[in-house]
């Protein structure tokens, strides 16, 4: 699953994300969802989180549904 939809996303999810610094190699990171920081229900390059070890990216796709 992608990551657009904000409705999809919440705190506790493994989730593959972009790091702004990773945006032309596509290097991905997996962690766990901490915080929401994107406030609009649907973002076309991803829900932007930060994850448990403080790192910020776009959700590129849902690890862990639970």
């Amino acid at each position: 699953m992608n990551g657009q939809n904000r409705s999809d996303i919440y705190p506790g999810l493994e989730v593959d994300i972009i790091l702004k610094k990773d945006q032309r190699s596509g290097k991905r990171t997996r962690g766990i969802v901490k915080d929401l920081l994107t406030s609009s229900a649907y973002h076309s390059r991803g829900i932007k989180v930060r994850l448990e070890d403080g790192q910020v990216g776009r959700v590129i796709e849902i690890v862990d549904e639970g």
